[in-house]
């Protein structure tokens, strides 16, 4: 499925409403709500089998998304501000909690998100900061260094405020 280009308009959803997928180990998409598929303007066949990367907004720092994988692949939950893309462009933004799913003998078979309704206020303190990550890694010659210039600075930016990065998210929402 081609993405689409970003069209610079953003959809919103009810406060009460939960945006739920889950994928395999391989980020390939095994289940989406119907929440998931209003929002992102998806039909269900459009997204299972799919990487979960195709709702990926190209503004997103994969630093961000390099962190997210660190704390899932290691077994541990993971709360981030993500700017998605719909199937038609236009852009969303979450607040996503992925937590690493078990089969019965306690193996991750796979992961699951639950995505809430972002407060505008912690918004408007994360996208500068994805600007600043985004131009760091676009200003490296190739992706993976940007990544890492990104996780780098994004680190210097928590110990300078002495706080884990999981303090400074909930410090927006406060």
């Amino acid at each position: 499925m081609q993405r689409p280009s970003p069209t610079n308009r953003e959809r919103t959803f009810a406060e009460h409403e939960i945006i739920v997928s889950k994928t395999d180990l391989k980020g390939r998409i095994t289940y989406v709500n119907d929440i998931f598929c209003k929002v992102g303007l998806y039909e269900e066949e459009d997204v299972l089998g799919q990487p979960h990367s195709i709702v990926r907004h190209p503004e997103m720092p994969r630093a961000v998304f390099h962190l997210l994988w660190q704390r899932i692949q290691n077994g541990e939950e993971i709360f981030a501000y993500v700017k998605n893309l719909a199937k038609n462009g236009d852009s969303y933004w979450v607040l996503a909690h992925v937590t690493p799913s078990r089969d019965l003998e306690g193996r991750i078979d796979g992961y699951h998100s639950n995505r809430r309704c972002p407060q505008r206020a912690a918004l408007n303190q994360i996208e500068p900061l994805y600007r600043t990550l985004l131009e760091i890694e676009n200003a490296q010659p190739d992706r993976k260094q940007g990544m890492q210039a990104a996780a780098a600075r994004l680190q210097k930016i928590l110990n300078d405020a002495g706080q884990s990065y999981d303090e400074f998210l909930f410090g927006l929402a406060a």
